[in-house]
């Protein structure tokens, strides 16, 4: 049985309370007093990441998407912040507010509220949004135990298993948990906050570069802050300065008008899963670098940066090991670095049938879908049609966002149709701008180790539009375990790392 809460409106009294009666300082807590401020409130910050966990949040269910959005505003005004539900042409922002006198610098906090979808049959519990509080088991694996075991001492290696309890609804509240932490001490937040959080990350945020336009005003800030993804695989404090851009790509190429007999016209009707497949390898060569002119023009890693990169405590060779790959692709000489190059990557392919299914025919039509993720140096735009020239290249007649028909295909020789998806720049922030050399020390002061500074992430969040039109620069502050299986089946969250994501906010909102 999950132990209940007060609701976030009901806590808004006490807290505000607190606010007033307290004697604000803004002060920076040394190191021990960040660690005991984020132990205290680890025990209520899992009670409520719980109750947030229960609500489910699929993008395309609606209704309990504005569950959530209602709880998040909520659970923002509880903390003395104006916080309101924004209407977008898709789920609803989450936007909230909180000024402090004496304050001259703004931080705009991104996360999203939105979850992958989640398959009860391919989880080790009933209910992927009915969390459960597990224990790591004496051989392998995890064990449920009772959610009020957190009523007793914690040990730091349970874990809570629900949908989103990584991606994205623990950065949140640790963000909520830290503030609580401060104002329990009496220490204000160096810098005003804004707080913009996406109800539709996980569909590709369609809806957010025109939201905000829409909403500017309420968005204007010095920095922009991501609480999203996980810590480095080294598991040391991290900080993000860029991410990978994406655009999203599906190839289709072309045989016979309906799928026909090997025996009978095997030599004769083309093949389109061939096809594909040797449209596939012109764009690479046999070490992955892509061979289409021009794809990498203008990516250039100047020399000051390598050492940054070399900085990175990547362990390689166990990664090879771990993932059973003899030997990586070479774009560059290791795996920070070839993160600074564009990627061609084929996520999935199609043609005819297989397995137990598998017939002996000729297919009609053989599909590739195709992710392209860019850096900051690429426009996707440019990118594509690289893409589509290579293929016309090869000798395939082309169609761009349509389907052939069968006029069509019967007077070329080869037909293919290349239909594009979504497209998001990536950004990049100098690792020694002025806005996010104070966060570094804070993250860096936050624990007694080294940070891990990376310049550019491979996972891509819909940040371009915030650095585009508004000109913020924005840095990633990750916070939860690398091995959490987010978008997978058992996502979790390591009950350690939450307190740490409290302590790493309440290090940088003291300054």
């Amino acid at each position: 049985m999950r132990r209940s809460l007060p609701s976030p409106v009901l806590l808004a009294g006490v807290l505000l309370a607190v606010i007033s009666a307290a004697e604000l300082t803004a002060q920076a807590p040394d190191r021990d007093e960040l660690a005991r401020m984020a132990d205290e409130q680890t025990r209520p910050g899992m009670y409520e990441l719980a109750e947030l966990l229960a609500i489910p949040n699929v993008a395309s269910d609606t209704a309990n998407i504005r569950r959530n959005a209602e709880w998040l505003q909520a659970a923002f005004q509880a903390r003395g912040f104006t916080a309101e539900i924004l209407p977008t042409e898709g789920n609803p922002l989450v936007w909230a507010e909180r000024r402090f006198e004496g304050n001259d610098r703004t931080i705009l906090f991104y996360a999203h509220y939105d979850g992958q979808p989640a398959d009860p049959a391919a989880w080790d519990q009933a209910d992927p949004f009915e969390p459960v509080l597990k224990a790591p088991h004496p051989g392998e694996g995890f064990e449920a135990i009772p959610m009020e075991s957190l009523d007793g001492e914690i040990d730091p290696e349970w874990r809570i298993f629900a949908r989103s309890a990584s991606d994205d609804k623990a950065p949140i509240v640790m963000l909520l948990r830290a503030l609580d932490a401060m104002e329990a001490e009496g220490i204000t937040p160096g810098s005003d906050i804004r707080v913009i959080l996406d109800g539709e990350e996980e569909a590709g945020s369609p809806n957010l570069p025109q939201a905000i336009r829409q909403y500017r005003d309420r968005l204007e800030a010095d920095l922009m802050l991501i609480i999203d993804g996980p810590r480095h695989p080294s598991d040391a404090p991290t900080m993000r300065f860029g991410a990978r851009g994406i655009m999203t790509l599906r190839l289709v190429t072309y045989g016979p008008a309906e799928p026909l007999h090997s025996g009978h016209y095997g030599n004769w009707a083309p093949n389109p899963a061939q096809r594909l497949a040797s449209l596939l390898a012109s764009m690479k060569d046999e070490w992955g670098r892509v061979t289409i002119p021009g794809f990498y023009d203008g990516i250039e890693i100047p020399s000051g940066v390598r050492p940054l990169l070399d900085a990175v405590p990547d362990d390689e060779p166990g990664l090879l090991r771990e993932l059973a790959i003899g030997a990586p692709d070479s774009v560059a000489a290791s795996l920070q670095a070839a993160i600074q190059y564009p990627s061609l990557n084929v996520r999935g392919m199609g043609s005819g049938w297989i397995g137990a299914d598998v017939r002996t025919v000729i297919p009609d039509t053989a599909v590739a879908e195709i992710d392209v993720r860019l850096v900051a140096e690429s426009d996707h735009e440019h990118l594509f049609e690289l893409i589509a020239d290579h293929i016309r290249g090869q000798g395939f007649h082309l169609l761009v966002d349509e389907s052939p028909g069968l006029d069509v295909r019967r007077e070329h020789p080869r037909v293919a149709a290349l239909h594009r998806g979504l497209a998001y720049p990536a950004y990049r922030t100098a690792m020694d701008h002025p806005q996010m050399a104070w966060v570094r020390e804070a993250v860096d002061e936050a624990f007694q180790q080294d940070a891990v500074f990376v310049r550019t992430s491979g996972g891509t969040v819909p940040i371009s539009p915030f650095v585009q039109q508004l000109g913020l620069p924005a840095a990633g502050v990750p916070t939860v375990n690398p091995d959490n299986n987010q978008h997978s089946p058992n996502e979790n969250l390591r009950v350690g790392h939450f307190t740490d994501g409290v302590r790493t906010l309440v290090s940088i909102l003291a300054r």
